[in-house]
């Protein structure tokens, strides 16, 4: 059995499971939109056992062979819009999501992710060391809560750019150092700053031993956020191929989107790994939601 557990209105979540039926295989999908109406039992001694229920449907974890997590912030379902910060609605979304949380880190099953393995990227210094260790150029990186010490790392390395340090998403934006005064709220928040990188962005996807390439040439530095991107499937060198499929691996990540930039003068830059990655917009060619199927059905 597989198990898909997210919001049914997620599009890469859907997209495994169209890829799915195609094979021949059913997902059960466990929609947080419907989790005041799910229950879920779990008891962990050698291996974890339990169950989910919902609508009269009965799931025995024992079963399941692999699953696909991608859940939402437990509160930030619709079933939760209206509710009071200490309504036991929320209290039951939180049990639900933890326990299931718990067994995707014990279960024995194929697990795309463990949430467990997606904590490297809750701290960006810490997943930049696991980077520079797989073998990737990392930006020069000042980590600061002290405005001078941002204007003399932007004297020695010219252009910065400015991100947060968690996994909370964050729009990375070019630092004008002569606009002090508003550099000055460093000092109540850590600030990640690093050297500009000029280059061409690609965002690699690793499922397992399979890597999916996109190329990217926007009109800002970070492409998310870009007035106009072009993007198109591309290949990149074997060996930042195999390092990319490394640093899956190392991470313990059977599917993950990694972000890296080639440089004019053919260096490769590495900036992060996400751990959970919404890849649809990139997959051009539809291949990486029937690699993760395939994944899966593989278990």
């Amino acid at each position: 059995m597989i198990l898909l557990w997210g919001l049914g209105s997620d599009q890469p979540l859907a997209a495994v499971r169209t890829e799915l039926a195609k094979l021949g295989r059913t997902a059960v999908m466990i929609d947080q939109r419907a989790v005041l109406e799910t229950t879920v039992e779990l008891e962990i001694d050698t291996e974890p056992r339990g169950a989910l229920e919902w609508s009269g449907i009965r799931v025995d974890l024992e079963r399941v062979k692999a699953a696909y997590m991608r859940p939402y912030d437990p509160f930030g379902v619709p079933a939760l819009a209206r509710t009071a910060p200490d309504a036991p609605e929320r209290r039951h979304a939180l049990a639900a999501y933890e326990v299931l949380r718990l067994w995707g880190d014990a279960s024995p099953a194929r697990v795309v992710n463990r949430l467990a393995a997606m904590s490297s990227n809750n701290s960006k210094p810490y997943q930049a060391e696991l980077i520079r260790h797989a073998g990737f150029s990392i930006p020069a990186t000042l980590l600061t809560t002290d405005p001078e010490a941002v204007i003399a790392f932007a004297a020695r390395h010219g252009e910065l750019v400015y991100k947060s340090i968690s996994g909370t998403r964050s729009i990375v934006a070019r630092l004008d150092v002569m606009r002090r005064d508003e550099l000055e709220r460093v000092t109540a928040c850590p600030t990640q700053f690093q050297a500009l990188v000029p280059g061409i962005d690609y965002r690699v996807h690793v499922v397992g031993d399979e890597v999916f390439v996109c190329e990217l040439v926007a009109d800002s530095v970070d492409y998310r956020y870009a007035h106009a991107v072009d993007r198109r499937a591309a290949t990149i060198p074997d060996e930042q191929a195999r390092a990319c499929v490394e640093l899956a691996r190392v991470l313990e990540l059977s599917v993950a989107g990694i972000d890296l930039r080639r440089t004019p003068a053919g260096e490769w830059f590495c900036f992060e790994v996400n751990p959970s990655p919404a890849y649809s917009w990139f997959d051009l060619e539809g291949r990486i939601a029937t690699s993760i199927a395939r994944h899966l059905a593989a278990a």
